[in-house]
């Protein structure tokens, strides 16, 4: 089965790992947000890119949530002798991702071939795609002022009150190559359970990805970020309240609707009407879980595939 995954970082990249544990036959392909993809100290950072390679490699430090496990810090400690800024932290073996791909990058290279080698090198099965070649910038007006989003996620914690988000550049920018195919040739689509706002409408914010959800003909299912009415990480509950939403399952299913014909929710929370729904524990903490929760995504579709054919 071919299974296409639009996702952010940390949880998403625990589905995609789930999906790829579940059963070898599954061909997945994640398409990923480069909204959060800035330049510091001259490097092209990609967060939520890194992260993917990072966990289907067996690299990510799981507890700390971003970054490799063994991390050294020698290059941040010499940054610091020097007044360099700090707020951004870059661990020794992760620099090599950073100076490769600003090298490439620099060269003429695409983003989609150089994650496309980084994959194979670390021999991840999946294929990655960043959802542009092109530079998105995702920008959040705020009681601060404008802000990038690294500034706002890393530098001042999400605490700003967020007034509205922007996609800078998506307007004019195309999808990657093969990300168009990737979702109308899939027989499942998922959205991860990423922040809707600030990793998922990234990726829908650019010309031609919302349209193939609508026209694909695979069912697409949502995996909501809420559990026990509140967001498991990063800021999409104080997002949600900071732009009058209210929060729970509906205004989710809302959010993409019109691209989504299921959502799974977890088992403490209230259901949206009007889609297909599953309930599962989605809390993902360890390989189960998520082998669990792509289990429970592939038991929605085939629910939705049957419903058409009236089996």
């Amino acid at each position: 089965m071919k299974v296409t995954v639009l996702t952010g970082g940390v949880g998403g990249a625990k589905l995609v790992l789930g999906l790829s544990r579940v059963s070898p036959a599954l061909d997945v392909t994640a398409i990923v947000n480069t909204g959060d993809d800035f330049t510091h100290l001259g490097l092209r950072i990609s967060p939520d890119i890194d992260t993917l390679l990072y966990t289907l490699s067996g690299k990510a430090n799981v507890a700390q949530g971003w970054g490799r496990e063994g991390e050294s810090w020698r290059f941040m400690a010499a940054l610091h002798e020097l007044g360099g800024e700090e707020w951004f932290q870059l661990g020794d073996g992760d620099m090599a991702l950073h100076v490769l791909r600003t090298a490439r990058l620099s060269a003429g290279e695409t983003l989609t071939a150089i994650i496309g080698d980084f994959a194979r090198q670390w021999g991840i099965a999946a294929r990655v795609l960043p959802m542009t070649d092109d530079i998105v910038a995702t920008k959040l007006e705020s009681d601060e002022g404008r802000l990038d989003f690294q500034q706002y996620f890393v530098a001042r914690r999400c605490a700003p009150v967020v007034h509205r988000i922007e996609f800078e550049g998506a307007a004019t920018a195309h999808p990657a190559s093969g990300v168009v195919g990737a979702v109308t040739a899939a027989e499942l689509v998922i959205v991860a359970p990423s922040n809707p706002f600030l990793s998922i409408d990234p990726i829908l914010a650019v010309p031609g990805i919302a349209a193939a959800l609508r026209d694909t003909t695979a069912p697409v299912i949502a995996v909501s970020p809420i559990v026990a009415g509140q967001s498991v990480k990063g800021p999409t509950a104080k997002l949600m309240q900071e732009l009058g939403l209210e929060l729970g399952n509906a205004a989710i299913a809302n959010h993409y609707k019109g691209l989504i014909d299921g959502l799974i929710i977890d088992t403490q929370d209230d259901a949206a009407d009007g889609i297909a729904i599953l309930r599962a524990d989605t809390m993902m903490r360890d390989d189960n879980d998520k082998i669990r929760v792509a289990r429970a995504v592939l038991a929605l579709a085939d629910q939705i595939a049957a419903s058409r054919t009236g089996a």
